[in-house]
């Protein structure tokens, strides 16, 4: 069964002075109708540039985007304009991601506006609707971004998303500028809009225990590629590749009884500039033997379970 959206061996190369710098390189990745696929990584993995080559902020430089089954890895001006109410972001900054010179009813008649789609008495009633839906008072109708707090204005960047209805959501990293009692809320209303709605998230974050909350779905990236990909109770129970373990052993315990082992990483990183063949976790990684700087690619381990790394089952198997 396809997915809702698919991609299939994307790249993203930015030219630099010193050559080809690989931000996201031959990612594969299925999105299924309804559901949340997680995205995790260290901060400059490429997380965030995937999302928005996938929706079309950058453009890709290889690979193929599939929408509904359609090729969309190509489209022109017109095309892009009638993708865009099907797939919408949710910026991480909440401040610097809104008009500062528009109120919030501004901000939301926006997107409606320039659709064409609808009256302005029906643009009237949209308005008050997405407030509702995300949770913003009336009163704040003729509020403006500053006159807010992070939370309510991270809620109007979530109603702006909304407003035509769209199938598809990158929301990158949208609670991590947020205190966490709000981040609780954000993800929750998330969640409830997505069983209403039935809408299809690709969640950015590098904070683990909010992606096993949201998502059903996680993949792991480390320097442009999917090194891991499974189930979230899956990953969370079973992770295969080295580079997954550290990421899982950083995440703080409570149980002063059983401590968790901290894996740490030792080793320079390999630059994403113009990078040799091979696995490049290997530099840090404890396990690395010469076969791991051979060109990798994931393979199923365990059901639905796939990993980039040479030794994955046989590392995985000692235990």
């Amino acid at each position: 069964m396809a997915g809702l959206v698919e991609i299939k061996g994307l790249k993203k190369y930015f030219h630099t002075p010193k050559g080809e710098l690989q931000a996201v390189d031959r990612v594969t990745l299925s999105f299924e109708q309804g559901t949340t696929m997680g995205v995790v990584g260290e901060s400059g993995c490429g997380k965030s540039t995937l999302g928005r080559t996938i929706i079309h902020l950058h453009e890709s430089t290889g690979g193929k985007i599939f929408f509904e089954g359609k090729d969309i890895t190509h489209v022109s001006s017109h095309e892009l304009s009638r993708l865009r109410q099907d797939m919408q972001i949710i910026f991480q900054d909440p401040f610097s991601s809104l008009n500062p010179r528009m109120t919030v009813e501004e901000t939301l008649r926006e997107p409606l506006e320039l659709s064409r789609r609808f009256k302005r008495n029906e643009i009237d009633r949209e308005v008050t609707r997405l407030m509702d839906m995300v949770g913003i008072a009336k009163r704040l109708r003729g509020a403006y971004p500053h006159e807010m707090d992070g939370g309510r204005r991270q809620r109007v960047g979530i109603g702006r998303a909304l407003a035509l209805n769209p199938k598809f959501i990158v929301c990158d990293e949208p609670v991590s500028a947020l205190d966490v009692s709000i981040q609780a809320q954000i993800i929750n209303l998330l969640m409830d809009l997505q069983q209403e709605m039935g809408l299809t998230y690709m969640f950015v974050t590098h904070d683990l225990s909010v992606v096993r909350h949201i998502s059903d779905e996680i993949s792991v990236m480390y320097l442009g590629q999917v090194v891991e990909t499974a189930m979230t109770e899956e990953l969370f129970e079973h992770p295969m590749h080295p580079y997954t373990k550290a990421l899982l052993s950083a995440i703080p315990s409570t149980d002063i009884y059983n401590k968790s082992h901290r894996i740490l990483l030792k080793g320079e990183l390999t630059s994403p500039i113009n990078p040799k063949p091979g696995c490049r976790f290997a530099a840090r990684c404890p396990h690395a033997t010469e076969e791991c700087f051979k060109a990798q690619g994931l393979k199923e381990i365990r059901p639905f379970h796939f990993v980039s790394c040479c030794r994955a089952k046989e590392l995985n198997e000692e235990k």
